[in-house]
Parts: C-alpha cells; structure tokens; sequence
C-alpha cells in the first residue's frame, strides 16, 4: 500500500519495523520523506540509462546528485510522449 494512504500511525508503525528489521527489503516510493527516514541505500533510474547505487538516505543522495550533475542537471525531467499513429 503507497505510504501516502496510510494514517500517521500505521506509516510510523510501518516505519520503526522496516528499520527493526534485520533484513534487508526493496521499497519503491515517492514519498521522499519515508524514504529519507528508511533508506540507507538508494538504487536510482536517472535517466538516460543511468542507474546509480548510492550508500546513504534519500536527502544525501539528492546532494549528491546535485554535486555530480549541477542544479540545473538534478531537475526532474518531463517524460514526453511520442503520439501512436
């Protein structure tokens, strides 16, 4: 279930078992806020091709990505697509 769907609650329940948890375990979101307080590893799909494994959370990697590709570079793209025929 997105984490944007769950009440305050259950996502701090969700949050300080994911971070319990001995394992280890893939969350897909957009919540950038979970994410920073959760991830210590982030495995990102920049773009052309690029795929970039970077140890740390969610705010150190946008620094980074900032570092690497400038201000202008670490903007979010809009996808345009190619109308079908």
């Amino acid at each position: 279930s997105p984490s944007n769907d769950l009440d305050v609650e259950t996502l701090r329940a969700l949050e300080d078992a994911l971070l319990e948890f001995p394992g280890s375990v893939m969350v897909i979101s957009h919540d950038r806020w979970f994410l920073d307080r959760i991830a210590t590893h982030i495995l990102a799909f920049e773009g052309d091709s690029q795929v970039v494994f970077f140890d740390g959370n969610y705010q150190e990697y946008e620094a980074d990505k900032k570092r690497r590709l400038g201000e202008e570079g670490a903007k979010p793209k809009r996808l345009r697509y190619k109308a079908l025929k």
